[in-house]
């Protein structure tokens, strides 16, 4: 029985041309060796299993190489490079900085680099995860980063660049590593695949790569499970089936009910996705990336954005073409929706499902929203009014409460299966009956653009006076009194669309910003909507407290003073009465 190795291992890249994503950085490093050009520190950072600390080793080992390439590759036949490959090599020392973050472990490596190397010109420190070194940790290691010996290189590789101190950050060559193209992960998983003699379908390694993130390492432990599961023949089927994600074919075919108004497919598809055990929240989310791809293939520049296969890419530009760019739109913007207030649902399965029922309805939607401006406002017999229209006395009431309106998709045709099988075909009807609660939306939205049009058209009353009377009337409309104390004592004048506030302290605005009904009060009355509120500190303006008295005991000399100076006849009557004063 052979000893298994993974992926991930296996076929680590040994040389600069093999890491795949990061040719910015090769190609700098290369440069550098070429004009012997070499920092004494060098921070790669970016995400996990992005080639970090591979790109140090493969840098490392060509430092020390006796013979490298015109290409700056390593030769894999000196001294060197045959201990650097058995592991062996005196002058690469690896710490792991998440285990060895302290103090201690620090001036043991400082220790180290005090003596030059026995053979090869470089001592190469490689520190991985360097941001977990404690802070005095990196204080202990700031001297020796800064002013090494010349025969030491420092490799420091991160996931986390933030965590790192900024006078360590001054001191290295900072490459920054970027998440690898999903193109780029399925090319090598192809030639790992051959490698191996491993069958694997186009798409299968699409969705593995999805999956993995932008993370090589991931999706190379992603393809060893998949390739033990599937027996040597890796299929989509298998894919989605151990990585748990839902099958594409749901997503199309959501939308091709929505598209015919087939609200009793969509519903019984969305069943047969919860009863298999997906979240109503994953599959809202697929359905959004599924809308964004149609969105990205109906415009031919856009149409690198989409990372799929060439099978699946087909199906979205059948979809995409059959699909109105009204119907992409409406449905984005309900999903994102649905999304955003899924987490505060108490039925979640109800609230997807009621969003799956907007989608349904889009199209009619659109239709009657794109009616002339002409039948709005004067709806013949038939026609659902608005609920913001003018009363029954002022409109001729409308003898039905439904309307027909031609089908805009009558002219769709669905795509065939990649199979060749055509699907079951959903006649589209000609006319349908709109209930009033699918033109509400729309109807809505009409009544909305006449109120923002005669928004426009009236003219803001911007002026002092009108400033002092709005603020006046809201000042006897309050019940408190004292925050009707607190707006006496403000002081508002209007700077062209701002009211600046004077007010004598930090209470006083508080208490002002907590009135939320006086800036719409404002806007009402002087007709503005974008009016603004700020405050100005004046400390004139400021309650000043009651200063206390101070008591004094007073003599009987100064009671006697005080008494003569309100009333000068009792020196006359201590005079006459033979008085005299005891101190």
């Amino acid at each position: 029985m052979s000893e298994f190795i993974v992926s991930a291992r296996k076929y680590r890249p040994k040389s600069f041309d093999e890491v795949v994503g990061q040719g910015h950085v090769s190609e700098t490093l290369r440069n550098a060796l070429k004009t012997n050009q070499i920092a004494h520190a060098f921070l790669f950072t970016g995400p996990r299993g992005v080639g970090k600390t591979t790109m140090a080793r493969i840098l490392a080992q060509v430092l020390n190489c006796e013979n490298p390439s015109e290409n700056m590759e390593a030769c894999n036949q000196c001294s060197s490079c045959n201990s650097f490959n058995e592991s062996a090599s005196f002058n690469i020392i690896e710490l792991d900085a998440a285990s060895n973050n302290s103090v201690e472990h620090i001036r043991a490596l400082i220790d180290q680099v005090r003596f030059p190397p026995q053979q090869g010109k470089y001592k190469v420190f490689i520190i991985d995860e360097v941001h977990m070194l404690s802070s005095q940790a990196f204080n202990a290691f700031l001297k020796t980063l800064e002013e090494p010996p010349p025969y030491a290189v420092f490799i420091l590789a991160t996931t986390e660049k933030h965590k790192i101190l900024p006078t360590i950050l001054s001191r290295c060559q900072i490459f920054d590593f970027k998440q690898i193209q999903v193109q780029d992960i399925m090319g090598h998983l192809e030639h790992i695949a051959k490698s191996e003699g491993i069958e694997a379908d186009q798409d299968a390694l699409n969705m593995i790569a999805q999956k993995a993130d932008g993370a090589l390492r991931d999706a190379l432990s992603i393809f060893d499970r998949i390739a033990i599961a599937s027996k040597g023949h890796i299929t989509y089927d298998i894919v989605i089936e151990n990585l748990n994600i839902l099958d594409y074919d749901y997503y199309f075919k959501i939308v091709d009910s929505a598209l015919v108004e087939d609200v009793s497919t969509i519903l019984l598809t969305f069943n047969q996705i919860v009863r298999q055990g997906f979240e109503p929240g994953i599959f809202l989310n697929g359905l959004a990336a599924h809308l964004r791809n149609l969105l990205v293939s109906k415009d031919p520049k856009t149409v690198g954005l989409l990372n799929v296969g060439d099978k699946l890419a087909q199906r979205y530009h059948e979809q995409a073409a059959a699909t109105p760019l009204s119907f992409v739109l409406s449905a984005m913007n309900i999903i994102n929706t649905a999304d955003t207030a899924y987490k505060m649902a108490r039925n979640k399965r109800l609230h997807v499902e009621l969003a799956l029922i907007k989608l349904n309805y889009i199209n009619q939607a659109v239709t009657q929203a794109q009616l002339a401006p002409s039948e709005k406002k004067k709806p013949e017999a038939g026609q659902v009014k608005s609920p913001l229209s003018k009363p029954a006395s002022e409109e001729k009431k409308p003898e039905s409460p439904v309307v027909e309106v031609k089908e805009s998709t009558a002219a769709y045709q669905k795509p065939t299966h990649p199979s060749g099988a055509e699907p079951a075909a959903t006649p589209a009807p000609k006319e349908t009956v709109v209930p009033s609660a699918a033109l509400s939306l729309s109807a809505f939205e009409a009544e909305a653009e006449q109120e923002i049009a005669k928004d426009k058209e009236r003219k803001p009353l911007l002026n002092e006076e009108v400033l002092r009377t709005s603020w006046k009337a809201y000042l006897e409309k309050l019940e408190s009194d004292s925050v009707r104390q607190v707006l006496l004592r403000a002081i508002p004048r209007l700077e062209q669309k701002t009211i600046i506030v004077r007010v004598g302290g930090d209470y006083d605005e508080q208490i002002i910003k907590q009135q939320r009904e006086l800036m719409e009060f404002l806007r009402k009355q002087m007709q503005y909507s974008r009016l603004t509120l700020e405050f100005e500190l004046d400390t004139s303006l400021a309650v000043k407290p009651k200063e206390q008295l101070k008591k004094k005991i007073l003599t009987r000399k100064e009671r006697y003073d005080k008494l003569y100076e309100a009333n000068p006849h009792i020196a006359d009557f201590i005079k006459r009465f033979a008085l005299h004063l005891e101190d």
